[in-house]
């Protein structure tokens, strides 16, 4: 056999000439092998990569939730040019996920031609842009074009990051990498809901685009991913770019091989015949459903008007520290899930997630539908958005229903069918098709959001507001059966294991 040479330059990190001996001599012994892998995940340059690409999931958490705390006070505001009613304060809260479903279709064209990298980079724009015109708005149409715009930039996001995550990520420490982009997004929720408590509408739009400045800047020093780098025929650039993830001390050269291989035997472009193999529409099938579950659950909605809907249940406390108090049980529910996914599994969280979404919302129904309107706050039952306007009632300690089933309704999702629908969108979609039917999924995903949000307010003042609840524990049970007939295990599995399960449909490539 002959010898191959291949040198490893990135930031002066990786300039040793490595050369590989046969394969008789160079195959490593089971210690020697484990002791390289545990190199790779100590590489604190990894951790790096992903923490500046989940910047943006930071930036996405907080404008999501940006009308929890302003559709009260624009409500109220003393110009007739800000002041929001039913109808505007329905698009004020939706208009972001159409915008974000537009950002996730034009990400299937920049994820392919800029690379997952460069897609992050540009989303960085139309998110300071719609910070800017919300904190300086003049009238609604400002302020709807700003949700436009960070929504555009969150689609855009949503659909890179966790791409850029999974193909930058050592196997086994892709399921805690993998959560850290819904991590990000809670903690962004979370820190708009602090702030809210603090600071005025406009001064919260200043805030977002620290975050986005953080973001551009630390990106500019990170490498793109080995395997986009390897598709576009880049493989002195992509040996560099893992060396620099993995560190050069270890066995990085072999992973690259593999995924060389793995790169070689798919065509660069993926035809209309090829979406017909089961290869390519399985994997999106099963993405584009989970991400359609995932907003029927009704999660968008509930984070989006929080605050309105405490206001109508009259909990104990104020609706603005409810929905902070919601924000903290949600970030630690999704640590946890980082925690536990390289340990438990994917499919037991997410059987645990959807029947604990199910309870929740069948208690918040069920409570909303039985109990009487002096204690449930019901006074308005038919609308959300007048409750600021309503003169206050006598709080009774069983109130307390609402706010603990909204807070387990959160942990729930937080702790599976948030962070592992975006993980395994990542994972088992296949590399000639995962720029496009990223961007795809993501579409379905929030056009999904949108008419839900968008309907939302309508469908409570029509029918009262157990009944979006009860619809969501229904879709929860569709979670469940969902989950055990189509979604794969992948933990622990490679990339390119999970590519030889949905090609050969033998489970001895997931063992």
């Amino acid at each position: 056999m002959g010898v191959t040479r291949a040198s490893a330059k990135a930031g002066g990190t990786c300039q040793t000439e490595l050369e590989f001996p046969p394969a008789a001599v160079r195959a490593p012994t089971t210690s020697f092998s484990l002791r390289l892998s545990l190199r790779s995940l100590h590489n604190k340059r990894l951790y790096l990569a992903a923490f500046a690409a989940v910047l943006g999931n930071f930036n996405f958490g907080f404008a999501l939730v940006y009308p929890s705390p302003v559709i009260p006070a624009l409500e109220a505001h003393p110009s007739p040019a800000l002041r929001l009613d039913q109808h505007t304060a329905s698009w004020f809260g939706s208009v972001f996920t159409l915008g974000a479903a537009v950002g996730g279709l034009s990400a299937m064209l920049l994820n392919d031609r800029l690379g997952r990298k460069l897609s992050i980079m540009f989303s960085a724009l139309p998110s300071a842009v719609g910070y800017a015109l919300m904190a300086g708005a003049q009238g609604i149409g400002m302020l709807l074009l700003g949700r436009v715009l960070t929504g555009y930039a969150g689609g855009v996001t949503s659909a890179s990051i966790p791409v850029y995550i999974s193909e930058i990520s050592h196997p086994g420490v892709r399921g805690m990498l993998g959560a850290c982009p819904q991590i990000m997004a809670v903690l962004g929720s979370l820190v708009l809901y602090a702030l809210g408590l603090a600071l005025d509408w406009r001064w919260l739009a200043v805030t977002g685009e620290v975050p986005v400045l953080m973001m551009i800047v630390l990106l500019c020093f990170m490498p793109n991913s080995p395997r986009f780098l390897l598709s576009r025929g880049k493989d002195d650039e992509a040996l560099r770019s893992l060396c620099w993830l993995r560190g050069k001390d270890t066995d990085y050269a072999r992973e690259y091989e593999q995924i060389k291989d793995s790169v070689r035997k798919q065509s660069p472009r993926i035809s209309c015949v090829e979406i017909k193999d089961p290869f390519i529409y399985k994997p999106i099938l099963i993405a584009a459903g989970m991400r359609f579950l995932q907003q029927l659950s009704g999660v968008t909605c509930i984070l989006v008007y929080l605050q309105s809907i405490f206001k109508k249940t009259s909990v104990i406390l104020k609706p603005e520290y409810d929905a902070a108090l919601v924000g903290l049980v949600r970030l630690s529910s999704v640590a946890i899930a980082a925690v536990s996914m390289d340990k438990a599994g994917r499919k037991i969280l997410l059987f645990v997630s959807a029947a604990v979404m199910l309870v929740s919302n069948l208690t918040m129904g069920c409570y909303i539908h039985f109990m009487p309107a002096s204690q449930n706050g019901t006074t308005a039952n038919r609308t959300l958005v007048s409750s600021a306007n309503l003169p206050p009632e006598p709080t009774n300690y069983i109130t307390l229903i609402p706010l603990l089933a909204t807070m387990f309704f959160i942990m729930g999702y937080a702790m599976g069918w948030g962070p592992i629908t975006w993980l395994l969108m990542s994972e088992i979609l296949p590399l000639k098709a995962r720029g496009v039917a990223s961007g795809l999924c993501v579409v379905v995903s929030w056009l999904t959001a949108f008419t839900l949000t968008q309907f939302f307010l309508r469908v409570v003042e029509a029918f009262g507001l157990e009944v979006p609840f009860l619809f969501f524990a229904v879709i929860s049970a569709g979670n469940i059966l969902f989950t055990g007939c189509c979604v794969p295990e992948t933990k622990g599995r490679s990339l390119e294991q999970i590519e030889a399960f949905f090609r050969t449909g033998r489970r001895s490539f997931m063992r």
